[in-house]
């Protein structure tokens, strides 16, 4: 089996809590995850081909909502792209479009890493699409927190986005926004349980620090702010796989 092909699914009761300031009553909620990982390049058509394939393996495998990696479809500047001047917008249209609907054909959630263009004169987005069971773009989350070299390519957005699956409060996250602890509380604030947190952090050196500290962070932020998170990353032989962490901070499983 080509282990790159495999895709993690993990089910996990969701217990909300008691809010202090708020009345609301105690809920209960699951939700199935598929967390994919596959080695993003700058060919759309072959990402798209890898994200629709993980889409089909999820749904046999039952799953409610699938996520993907930062860039799962575009390809991502600075690594993929040295730069974006001749970027094929059309390819990546026509590809974004065929996953919305097969997520309407397997009746799928999905958190897609892509960008978004703005207008002439402005660059793009680093974003993660939420695709509905139904076959709509619903809302966009936009890299709060870009890198340095982000800040060559990538215009920061400004906004979060939560979004509830089977009774569960969402919210979204990529990569670097791991840095900064405000975003979690301000989600913790929204009433999100679960935050779907999308990285790349591929094709680096056998001492890279990525694979030692991005798992601690995540782990440190679940149990700070009693969240469950679920990651996904672009493969290679140094990368780090996909975990799902527990309120309590624990890893509960990887790829």
């Amino acid at each position: 089996m080509n282990l790159q092909k495999m895709t993690l699914v993990l089910f996990v009761t969701f217990i909300c809590f008691f809010h202090p300031e708020s009345k609301a009553q105690k809920k209960e909620g699951s939700v199935r995850i598929a967390s994919c990982q596959f080695p993003v390049s700058s060919n759309i058509d072959e990402n798209a081909r890898w994200i629709m394939e993980q889409m089909a393996e999820a749904k046999l495998k039952r799953a409610d909502i699938v996520q993907f990696a930062e860039c799962a479809l575009s390809g991502y500047a600075g690594a993929d792209w040295e730069s974006l001047e001749n970027f094929d917008w059309k390819k990546l249209y026509q590809c974004t479009d065929s996953i919305v609907e097969l997520a309407n054909k397997l009746n799928l959630w999905v958190v897609l890493g892509s960008m978004h263009r703005l207008s002439t004169g402005h660059k793009p987005h680093n974003s993660l699409y939420l695709i509905t069971p139904d076959g709509k773009i619903a809302d966009r989350y936009d890299k709060r927190f870009c890198t340095g070299r982000d800040l060559d390519f990538y215009t920061p957005g400004d906004h979060f986005c939560t979004f509830e699956v089977n009774g569960v409060m969402c919210g979204m996250l990529i990569c670097y926004d791991v840095r900064f602890p405000e975003l979690f509380r301000e989600y913790r604030k929204l009433g999100a349980d679960l935050i779907f947190h999308s990285f790349y952090n591929a094709r680096k050196g056998k001492d890279a620090i990525f694979p030692k500290i991005m798992p601690v962070n995540i782990q440190a932020h679940a149990a700070t702010n009693y969240f469950y998170i679920a990651t996904s990353n672009s493969s290679s032989p140094e990368s780090w796989p996909c975990h799902f962490v527990t309120p309590d901070g624990l890893i509960k499983n990887k790829l």
